[in-house]
């Protein structure tokens, strides 16, 4: 670790917004491992947004007038102001009066923090209950909010709230995933009999937000996807961490994965001589060697393939701490489908984890389409860009190890993709289609994404999607996706029901990586003439020491005008 940074004034602002994002979001006490609020929930209410865009305006006035002492502290005014004036921004134009979605809103949220809520002891168990007798204030609040937005006219696409409501709709019978959550607690009497009861009432919050849901939001949903170009651009600048040309990135996006499809097909030929991607695929899934039976096996070799890529890339392309060395495998406890990664604790007490929600009836997994997966969400992704930020926190103050953008998230992994590929670790042919196949839907939907919330025409081709030509609508993204992925149709629907409900955060995966890999050549070319040449170990590490800034900021860190 690199020797103590002393804290300047801008990392004290820094800090002070971190802890008032503790105070308005105690959930991230429970991400970051620290002590205190183990139970409690933000404020969803109406009066919780006025307080944290109170409480944003206050401190970004203080930041912009703040004179920085070095880079560390330019970086971090940069990113601060950045995300403060979009988080006002988006609370002016009304975000969370339509937060509503089947990935990544309060419905999801409240739900998921148990998933890193530690079970290891009484009083552990002491703070799930206590959490589960807290979830009908939580949902209270926001369904005030949703009403706000009935109000005001601002509500989520019908969709969105179908889609949602049946999700609740399993979190609120006898056998929710909230009475499984109380049913495996080894614990004293009276406390089984705390996290029983407050199973209970989480369950019938969740049924009571099924009813607002179905009753009262869903009557003034539009049936249009589409959010329109203004709210999009906004959505899609914040995930970005910049602002980019949206039609020219529609176009890109079409260039791009008429490219996929032409390498799929390419490869193709090199699995079955002759044979076109839908072929090789169906002889691949014939493959018994390439296939794994049941969640068991799945986390096994999971676990297995992430072990081996930390410990060779940790001797050859990258330095690996040993407390990041440590990256647990799981399975999910949800079946709504999706892979995802959660951070490590500040002492790595909690590791990192990568997580597999498994659809409910699927049961074989086939490894040459999901070994690419384990590097986006493991080492060199997720886990080595989440895991690095933490453990340097001798240089980033606490808010820079937490800042988080999507566009250089989830860019650097798909970025992290190609990077496996070319360091060898795909080159069976199998491996890279399994890759591609990702590639190729990332790719999907910036055009679908785009294409449905701006309402722009279909691409050539595709004129004949859902009956018709002309603009895009949601149904036919359905169609388009499946088209372009190889995934059986309850993937397929979840993912673009998350699209739809979610604009611009899909595209900011491929946007991202597009971005990373310009930059990396722009900074190529630049230290060219240096000592040695250009060393791409040595961009990885200065840009992986940055943290999680948007895209905007780390070009301009990592290269100045």
């Amino acid at each position: 670790m690199d020797e103590q940074r002393i804290p300047t004034p801008v990392d004290d602002l820094a800090e002070a917004w971190l802890d008032t994002m503790l105070e308005l979001t105690p959930e991230l006490h429970v991400h970051l491992g620290r002590p205190g609020r183990e139970s409690d929930y933000s404020d969803l209410s109406p009066d919780g947004v006025a307080a944290r865009a109170d409480a944003a305006r206050s401190i970004l006035e203080r930041v912009r007038a703040a004179v920085p002492e070095d880079t560390t502290d330019a970086v971090t005014q940069a990113e601060l102001v950045r995300t403060l004036e979009l988080e006002l921004e988006q609370i002016e134009a009304g975000f969370w009066q339509r937060d509503l979605n089947v990935i990544a809103s309060p419905v999801q949220d409240v739900r998921e923090i148990f998933d890193v809520m530690s079970t290891d002891s009484d009083d552990d168990w002491s703070h799930v209950a206590r959490r589960l007798q807290n979830i009908p204030t939580a949902l209270a609040g926001y369904r005030d909010s949703l009403r706000i937005g009935i109000a005001a006219g601002n509500v989520p696409a019908v969709r969105q709230v179908r889609e949602v409501a049946a999700q609740g709709r399993k979190l609120a019978g006898a056998d929710s995933f909230f009475a499984a959550l109380a049913g495996r607690a080894d614990v004293p009497a009276s406390l089984r009999s705390d996290l029983e009861a407050g199973a209970r009432v989480a369950s019938e919050a969740y049924g009571a937000l099924v009813t607002f849901l179905e009753e009262q939001l869903a009557p003034h949903a539009p049936e249009s996807d589409a959010v329109g170009r203004d709210h999009y651009a906004l959505a899609s600048r914040s995930f970005v961490g910049a602002e980019i040309d949206l039609d020219e990135t529609y176009e890109w996006g079409v260039e791009e994965l008429n490219r996929m499809v032409a390498e799929q097909e390419s490869i193709a030929g090199e699995i079955l001589p002759g044979a076109g991607v839908a072929d090789a695929i169906a002889y691949l899934d014939g493959d018994a060697s390439r296939k794994l039976h049941g969640t068991d096996a799945l986390k096994a070799w999971m676990q297995e393939t992430s072990d081996r890529a930390v410990a060779e890339l940790g001797r050859t392309h990258f330095d690996i701490p040993e407390p990041m060395r440590r990256l647990e495998c799981l399975i999910a406890p949800t079946q709504e489908g999706g892979i995802y990664y959660t951070g490590p604790s500040e002492d790595f007490e909690r590791p990192g984890r990568m997580w597999w929600s498994v659809p409910e009836g699927v049961t074989e997994f086939d490894t040459w389409r999901e070994l690419t997966t384990v590097y986006h969400e493991g080492v060199p992704g997720h886990h080595l860009q989440v895991g690095l930020a933490t453990y340097n926190s001798a240089q980033l103050n606490g808010w820079r190890r937490l800042n988080w953008n999507s566009g250089h998230g989830e860019g650097w992994a798909l970025y992290a993709e190609r990077l496996m590929s070319d360091l060898g670790y795909l080159d069976d042919p199998a491996d890279r289609l399994g890759m591609l196949d990702g590639q190729r839907m990332r790719a999907a939907r910036v055009v679908l994404d785009i294409g449905v919330h701006l309402g722009k025409p279909k691409p050539d081709g595709s004129g004949n999607l859902n009956g018709s030509s002309g603009a895009w609508t949601g149904e036919d993204a359905f169609a388009f996706l499946d088209q372009h992925v190889n995934m059986n149709e309850p993937f397929v629907r979840f993912e673009v029901n998350r699209y739809l409900g979610w604009p611009g955060q899909a595209p900011s995966y491929k946007v991202g990586q597009r971005m990373w890999e310009q930059l990396r050549d722009d900074w190529v070319a630049v230290h060219a003439s240096a000592p040695g040449g250009a060393d791409l170990k040595e961009f990885h590490r200065q840009a992986l020491a940055i943290g999680g800034v948007g895209l905007g900021t780390l070009r301009t860190t990592l290269l100045p005008d």
